[in-house]
């Protein structure tokens, strides 16, 4: 698997593969890139399954994008260990977003390895995934248990999430969990 922190060409992506790479993990790419690398004009319902000889995971999105800060610092900080990726996609009801497992082994006498994700709880890592926040880690420092309104008028469940030191309410399903 390689992560590059930034966008990446075709070019060189076609070079990736040609070497072994399995996994290229970008902050961005070109979507006429991507039609040139499929050969076809990709949907935008469900992704994952195209035969393409490699796993593509866009962090940011399309166009010439540099990858999260934080996020490529958490990547690249498991440089060496065994990794699996999953690049599908659906926008659809149940939703799935491309996933990057990296097994941690569990320190002795640390309790790490009977701890089990228990969702959303307070100090849990997140990514915006829409605007204004999308692409921005953030610490989940309250869980309001009621809905509330948005400028929309729909009422829904928020978190109150802490970014670069201030503090924004944010709809639960703007944001994606980060599990470390």
């Amino acid at each position: 698997m390689v992560i590059a922190g930034r966008y990446v060409s075709f070019a060189l992506l076609k070079e990736l593969v040609a070497i072994g790479a399995r996994a290229v993990v970008v902050g961005g790419f070109d979507d006429r890139d991507l039609r040139e690398l499929m050969g076809y004009d990709l949907g935008v319902a469900i992704t994952g399954t195209e035969n393409i000889g490699l796993t593509l995971v866009l962090t940011e999105g399309f166009g010439h994008m540099p990858m999260a800060e934080r996020t490529f610092r958490l990547l690249t900080g498991h440089a060496g260990k065994r990794a699996s990726v999953s690049g599908a996609t659906q926008i659809r009801a149940g939703v799935l977003r491309p996933e990057i497992v990296v097994p941690l082994e569990a320190r002795a006498g640390s309790g790490d390895g009977d701890r089990r994700s228990m969702g959303l709880e307070i100090g849990s890592l997140i990514r915006g995934i829409r605007e204004p926040y999308f692409g921005r880690i953030g610490k989940v420092v309250g869980l309001p248990p009621e809905l509330q309104e948005l400028e929309t008028q729909a009422h829904v469940r928020v978190l109150e999430a802490e970014f670069d030191g201030q503090r924004s309410v944010v709809p639960r399903a703007n944001v994606e969990l980060i599990e470390s």
